[in-house]
């Protein structure tokens, strides 16, 4: 074999393994791996909430993002718009996701309008609006854990993420690394501002990923139910 022929084997082959090694060290192990944090257990489920064809909404067996816009859906579309785009088209192949926002029954025309905007270049298929009454609503809403409370219209930028078991998710510690480092006060994250691009991007996709990866390990059966993002970071502090 000559020196030429040599070289380009020798390229071709750094070409082809380098990739695979990245991916090798980006790809999450079980040994370092955290769960997504439960926040709150038990959601009750949407038992008095239908769609717009009087089809029942189901928390169980499901991943749910779930959201509230009120009497005026359309004057927040860029709330659904930006849950859209930067969350359900991320996620809309994972099997059992769902989008699910509640409004009062008195917002079908709007929700109607909301849909075509929504719906303009494919169908949702993994998004639902439920309608209820605004008892309904307030009583959905008071049975998570939140930190804002509904406006008057019943609405807020806020979204929640649910598990297949009707568990809340999020953060029991959202500190980082340098927070914690200077003693920042422990704080957490139990929904997801739709109206921070920054937010959906960065931690809900980073979340919704790892809750993802989680349900994946478990079918793998190696999923350590034991460890907690939170513990991370508790280690951090005290180094």
């Amino acid at each position: 074999m000559n020196i030429t022929l040599f070289k380009k084997i020798f390229v071709l082959s750094v070409l082809f393994f380098l990739p695979v090694l990245f991916l090798l060290f980006l790809y999450p192990s079980k040994h370092n791996y955290k769960p997504l944090d439960i926040i709150k257990k038990d959601i009750p489920e949407l038992s008095n909430f239908v769609t717009k064809n009087g089809e029942a909404i189901q928390l169980d067996n499901h991943l749910t993002v779930l959201g509230f816009l009120g009497k005026a859906p359309l004057e927040d579309a860029i709330l659904a718009l930006n849950l859209k785009e930067l969350v359900y088209d991320k996620f809309r192949g994972f099997k059992r996701f769902q989008i699910v926002i509640l409004v009062p029954e008195s917002a079908k025309i709007q929700v109607e309008q909301l849909e075509k905007e929504l719906n303009q270049y494919e169908f949702l298929e993994y998004w639902k609006f439920g309608f209820g009454t605004d008892a309904a609503i307030l009583e959905a809403y008071q049975s998570l854990k939140i930190s804002t409370i509904l406006d008057s219209n019943l609405r807020t930028s806020e979204v929640f993420i649910i598990d297949k078991e009707r568990h809340q998710r999020g953060r029991l510690d959202d500190r980082d690394k340098d927070q914690i480092k200077n003693k920042v006060a422990l704080y957490g994250m139990s929904s997801y501002d739709c109206l921070e691009v920054s937010i959906l991007k960065n931690k809900m996709s980073e979340d919704m990923r790892i809750l993802f990866t989680e349900y994946r390990q478990k079918r793998k059966g190696n999923f350590n139910s034991t460890s907690r993002r939170a513990d991370d970071l508790k280690a951090d502090e005290k180094n």
